[in-house]
């Protein structure tokens, strides 16, 4: 079979004069396949220079020809220019062209104009979608590969038709992103509009960067966008940073998800209590999530519990009353959830990619109304609640309702913060930059602790 591809400059009379050529071709001749690639003229340039240095290729002009090896596979053969393609129609096959000077400026200004009423009813087409804009920083963690087919769901989003999906990662080069995004399109996801990979400059410090996030979520961004702030490190801080950069947009549409978090304290219980994890509910994270922070039980519920006292599967028991060990509670329990993210990484040698992408996935189902649990801890500014500074980004129970978050304040806590706070001055600042977020987001930050940072 013979396969060729003829691309070419919109307004050029000779690739219309090829173009109509290798049509007639193409219908006298069953094995001849033709392949057309029509570029305007303002992009001609670039795109035929791009083609020719990845095929290593020299050409100048339009249009370009080259032959696909369809039965032998690799790059394309390439045949040259309008006069090329003549001589081989003319040589090989006894065909050629009589079309007059005339003829072919009047279908290439045709191709022109049938170009731009297909560009313009693209876009109008693509008008009529309003896709929900979703940016994922990091891209390619290996949390994302997770996560990426699960985000688009309408379990994840309800009332939303379209998603287009940005992809960012500034450690990551740009071959690795188009890869990404050609795995995700291939996914072939109704939701899916459209993805593309987001170029930026690298930026080292994570002060530095979050910041400039900030502030591209203030020049760009709606008022009701959707901040989740994920990860191993830095948590808080990051979406402090984020929260005091942005000042637009109001500091609830941020949060520092501490599901994972939640969810590991219950895989400690669960093995402890010889149950499932999912039948432990409302267990509350105080303080930095990925730094100090305390679990609390107080209001942690149990269900389908294998004691004297069951009941139906909408039973439930306060987990405190039936614990037997409270002195396993206040000391191997939290170190047991503050070591067991670093024990599952260090025995399988990754990342808790499915862990973490859970966890997203949960705050975004609670925040856009897809589930409603009764309470989930996460990383929120809320000045003024169990008696906060401004200034600071800190893990409380919250409740969602119509796509708003509002803290628990009927919890007895005083205790659990005095413990945080008092523990806060004795550890390194990776663990206890809450305690200098105030300073930080007001420059006058120790030199230190810049550099740490």
């Amino acid at each position: 079979m013979a396969k060729f591809v003829l691309a070419g400059k919109t307004d050029c009379p000779y690739y219309a004069k090829a173009e109509l050529l290798a049509d007639t071709l193409q219908q006298c001749l069953p094995d001849f396949k033709i392949h057309k690639i029509s570029i305007l003229p303002d992009e001609w340039k670039e795109w035929l220079g791009a083609t020719c240095e990845k095929n290593n290729w020299k050409h100048e002009g339009s249009p370009l020809v080259w032959r696909e090896l369809v039965e032998q596979g690799g790059k394309g053969m390439l045949l040259g220019g309008f006069n090329d393609f003549l001589e081989h129609c003319q040589d090989y096959y006894g065909i050629t062209s009589d079309m007059t000077t005339n003829v072919m400026l009047s279908v290439a200004a045709e191709n022109l104009e049938a170009k731009m009423n297909l560009i313009k009813e693209e876009q109008h087409r693509a008008s009529l979608i309003q896709p929900l804009h979703v940016w994922i920083t990091g891209a390619l963690n290996p949390t994302c590969q997770v996560l990426i087919p699960s985000l688009l769901s309408p379990e994840v989003f309800p009332n939303v038709s379209a998603i287009s999906l940005h992809l960012l990662d500034l450690e990551g080069n740009e071959e690795q992103l188009q890869s990404l995004r050609l795995e995700i399109e291939e996914l072939a996801i109704s939701m899916l509009h459209q993805g593309e990979e987001v170029k930026k400059k690298k930026v080292k410090v994570i002060s530095e960067r979050y910041k400039e996030y900030g502030q591209r979520i203030d020049a760009t961004a709606k008022e009701t966008v959707k901040v989740i702030v994920s990860g191993d490190s830095f948590l808080n801080l990051r979406c402090s940073l984020l929260v005091d950069s942005a000042r637009s947009i109001d500091s609830h549409q941020f949060i520092a998800a501490a599901a994972q978090l939640e969810n590991e304290a219950k895989a400690v219980l669960g093995k402890k209590m010889r149950m499932r994890p999912s039948d432990i509910t409302d267990v509350i994270v105080w303080g930095n999530i990925s730094g100090t922070f305390y679990i609390d039980l107080q209001r942690a519920k149990v269900f389908n519990h294998d004691g004297p006292i069951t009941g139906p599967a909408f039973f439930s028991q306060p987990l405190l009353s039936i614990f037997p060990d409270r002195k396993w509670l206040e000391t191997d329990f939290q170190h047991l959830v503050r070591t067991r993210r670093l024990a599952v990484t260090s025995k399988t040698g990754q990342v808790a990619a499915t862990s973490a992408a859970n966890g997203i996935l949960t705050v975004l189902k609670a925040w856009n109304g897809a589930t409603d649990p009764d309470v989930l801890s996460s990383g929120v500014a809320c000045p003024g609640h169990y008696s906060l500074p401004d200034g600071i980004v800190f893990s409380v129970p919250l409740t969602f309702t119509d796509g708003k978050w509002s803290v628990v304040s009927e919890l007895t806590v005083e205790n659990e913060l005095k413990r945080i706070k008092v523990v806060i001055p004795n550890i390194d600042v990776q663990a206890c930059y809450i305690l200098h977020f105030h300073l930080c987001l007001h420059n006058t930050v120790t030199d230190t602790l810049k550099n740490r940072i």
